[in-house]
């Protein structure tokens, strides 16, 4: 804030040899650390050469008319990056430094070629795209006899959570998520289906406080017996017997943010870590 008390306005520009989106998604990153300032942000993407660098750098001061924008830059090319390092911009060179200390630790040369990980959005996307119908698909119990084929699965009482973390993780992660709801008829009779207890292996249980719960149920069923205190609590005991009888990896999603129960239960489930290769 300023001493008016009005929002302080920083002009951002991501420039790239390539799409820009990993410029913006590591800048915009760092920028999420400053709550009270407002950022007006630009792409430059596919700067290839000096006379793309030399015009996109024009761009920039008389679109931020002398007030120093920032300016977070993925070029690999150095004498094309050189044109931004102006006295003109807050220069942020994203991986120049990082690039070389990674050679130094691997001892190997990078490539630094612009947009290689474009090389590999193909099969990428494809993998997200077939996560995604996986997840639309198997959403709140559907097609359990297809559950064998799913990467994790989130099970939980009503309202606890699992729909959007599974879309979260279809949609992030390229994961097969699939989900199910713990109605009265298992939760009464201690019982889960036979799909689910075999692939209890990649079963995570969502779980939260009662008073949690009854929150997030009352702003939709206000005033119901569904969204009452006492049956939250009833609910949220008789699936913590279910967790423990079936020996089920447990994750409190209380106060946590989608992303945060999403990473927490690919951890659970030993799918955080993974061998990564070169490709030919």
């Amino acid at each position: 804030m300023n001493e008016k008390g009005s929002t302080t306005v920083q002009d951002v520009y991501y420039v790239s040899g390539s799409t820009a989106i990993l410029a913006e998604d590591m800048g915009k990153a760092l920028l999420a650390q400053f709550q009270g300032i407002r950022f007006r942000e630009e792409k430059i993407p596919f700067v290839y050469g000096l006379d793309d660098a030399r015009k996109a750098l024009a761009h920039i001061l008389h679109q931020s008319a002398g007030s120093q924008p920032l300016v977070f830059c993925t070029i690999m090319d150095q004498e094309t990056r050189d044109v931004f390092n102006s006295p003109q911009v807050h220069f942020f060179d994203i991986f120049l430094d990082t690039l070389e200390r990674l050679e130094q630790r691997l001892q190997a040369k990078a490539l630094r070629e612009p947009g290689y990980s474009r090389h590999f959005t193909i099969s990428k996307m494809d993998k997200r795209v077939d996560a995604i119908h996986f997840s639309l698909e198997h959403d709140d119990g559907t097609k359990l006899a297809e559950y064998d084929e799913a990467e994790i699965i989130l099970i939980g009482v009503s309202r606890s959570g699992k729909t959007p973390v599974s879309i979260y993780l279809a949609t992030h992660m390229e994961l097969k998520s699939a989900n199910f709801p713990l109605t009265s008829d298992h939760l009464d009779q201690s019982e889960l289906p036979k799909e689910i207890v075999r692939n209890r292996k990649k079963v995570i249980s969502l779980t939260c406080s009662p008073s949690y719960l009854h929150n997030i149920r009352e702003k939709r069923y206000a005033g119901s017996t569904y969204a009452s205190i006492a049956n939250c609590t009833k609910e949220l005991q008789q699936a913590k017997q279910l967790f423990l009888r079936h020996n089920l990896k447990v994750l409190n999603v209380e106060g946590r943010s989608i992303e945060e129960i999403a990473v927490q239960a690919i951890q659970a489930v030993g799918l955080g870590r993974k061998s990564v290769r070169p490709r030919v």
